[in-house]
């Protein structure tokens, strides 16, 4: 349907597309990308990175990328997983979520499985707010690794 307006509502999209498709299995080279620079592409340092990225290291990239962020949940997950403390735990989980959420509509976005709705792709778009709110939510991550062996009772942390 958005298809059929490729200077409407639908623009962004098409050009999406065409960039994620035209990368190949390889991609074109770093900063070969046509849809990118030829200005083709809107928002490409935000909201559209990754069918940039995708244009310019191909599939290879794009899946070499997506393992990195499937990487980075299973490691958030197993420190879920360790915390001893619900707090831990639901924290942990909770911060884990955040970033499947924004990695997941951001990709979903670009193919046109879901609405533009302006949400950057995590630690790749350039975006201040998003980015220090990552980077927030990651330290709170590592502290609760550092501290997954402390018990806490109903009065404040055991001593044993």
């Amino acid at each position: 349907m958005a298809d059929r307006d490729p200077l409407g509502a639908g623009y962004h999209i098409i050009q999406s597309r065409i960039a994620l498709g035209s990368g190949g299995v390889w991609g074109k080279g770093y900063l070969q990308g046509t849809q990118a620079h030829l200005q083709f592409l809107p928002e490409r340092q935000t909201d559209f990175i990754f069918p940039m990225f995708a244009e310019e290291f191909g599939l290879v990239g794009a899946m070499l990328l997506i393992g990195l962020y499937v990487l980075i949940l299973i490691y958030g997950l197993a420190i879920a997983l360790r915390a001893q403390t619900q707090f831990g735990r639901l924290t942990a989980m909770g911060l884990v979520a955040i970033f499947f959420v924004y990695a997941f509509i951001n990709m979903a976005m670009v193919q046109g499985l879901v609405p533009v709705v302006g949400i950057p792709l995590p630690f790749m778009s350039y975006g201040g707010t998003a980015m220090m709110s990552l980077l927030i939510a990651f330290g709170i991550l590592i502290g609760v690794y550092v501290h997954r062996d402390v018990r806490v009772g109903r009065r404040g942390v055991d001593d044993d």
